[in-house]
């Protein structure tokens, strides 16, 4: 766990290689889904049905999201809107990409993977979401601020609840969607943008890295 979850960021962050970053998320992700297929390990007991979950993931959403609008028009009114303002074609694609390309696999690693490889170290329970949460908002020190690590130990917590109740990936993938969405839009994608922390590229080459990454493993799928 710790090898994965602790030294695979932190190698990320020595090397600083887009590549390697993209190669060990999507490769990860796509090996952790078939492990947890493969291994008879998706969970079939009972769960919190999908659309109370839904329900409740939109609400939270509707009560967050504007004041987390209103928060960075506040106190960074220069950043806020910006990035649709801006860019907004590029805006749109990392709208369409984003979820897809980087949501999923997350949740694969951090949600689901964590829940049934190592429930007997965490169990199902509080020991599960304090590990998820950990995990996941440490995997954001690639970004070298104390924001994106803050704020995902905070989303960590919440996806992984939800994914306990719900046992759901559609379900928190379009969660996280939602808010690392938001987040983009409203002014704080700086903080969760390696271009901003490594200081190289921009954000529309780095959404263009993953849907070429995206095709090469749909291309080795479809010729295997």
């Amino acid at each position: 766990f710790l090898l994965l979850f602790a030294g695979v960021p932190a190698l990320i962050l020595l090397v600083r290689d887009r590549w390697l970053m993209i190669v060990i998320l999507w490769g990860g992700s796509m090996l952790a889904y078939v492990y947890l297929r493969k291994a008879s390990l998706r969970d079939d007991g009972p769960r919190a049905p999908f659309g109370g979950m839904i329900k409740r993931v939109l609400v939270r959403f509707a009560f967050i999201a504007p004041l987390v609008t209103i928060l960075v028009w506040a106190a960074s009114p220069g950043d806020f809107l910006s990035f649709p303002r801006e860019n907004p074609r590029t805006w749109l694609l990392v709208m369409a990409l984003y979820p897809l390309l980087s949501v999923w696999p997350q949740e694969v690693l951090y949600r689901a993977l964590i829940y049934k490889r190592y429930s007997p170290v965490f169990g199902e329970g509080w020991g599960y979401i304090i590990a998820s949460a950990l995990a996941f908002g440490y995997m954001h020190i690639i970004f070298l601020n104390w924001i994106a690590v803050a704020m995902t130990l905070v989303g960590g917590y919440i996806f992984a609840e939800d994914y306990r109740k719900g046992r759901s990936l559609a379900l928190v993938s379009i969660e996280h969607a939602l808010y690392g969405c938001l987040i983009f839009t409203v002014g704080l994608g700086r903080f969760f943008y390696v271009g901003a922390a490594w200081g190289e590229y921009c954000l529309l080459l780095y959404m263009w890295y993953y849907f070429c990454s995206l095709k090469s493993v749909v291309g080795v799928a479809q010729t295997g």
